[in-house]
């Protein structure tokens, strides 16, 4: 059995520039079809936008707040708030707030920076 303890996990930056801790993942853990991390985007901070041609993105805020940017439509986002990011939707992530806004993220097929394709915005 694979346990994944948070606080022991080596924190990495993605391509988007959120600094992730990947609690499961095809690189080190038995899963093979998906992964999950938590992100968090310092306050002030934002991600530059991007986009997964193949993988659907499943967002849970944990702490803090901010703004999404899901294609064209923006909305405010704080803990508690589930969003689903459909393959192929740029999206872009701000911290709007004073303290660090983390999430949960789960990614089906699993995050890979193959997959992540910036758009410049």
């Amino acid at each position: 059995m694979e346990i994944a303890q948070l606080e022991r996990l080596q924190a990495f930056v993605t391509l988007d520039g959120s600094t992730i801790r990947e609690l499961a993942g095809p690189a080190w853990s038995p899963v093979r079809n998906q992964s999950l991390a938590e992100a968090t985007l310092p306050a002030g901070g934002e991600t530059a936008e991007h986009y997964h041609p193949r993988a659907e993105e499943i967002y849970y805020f944990t702490s803090g707040s901010g703004s999404l940017r899901l294609g064209e439509e923006e909305a405010h986002v704080r803990a508690g708030d589930c969003v689903v990011i459909p393959p192929g939707t740029p999206h872009k992530l701000f911290n709007l707030g004073p303290e660090p806004l983390v999430l949960l993220c789960c990614c089906a097929p699993a995050y890979s920076h193959e997959d992540t394709v910036m758009t410049g915005r």
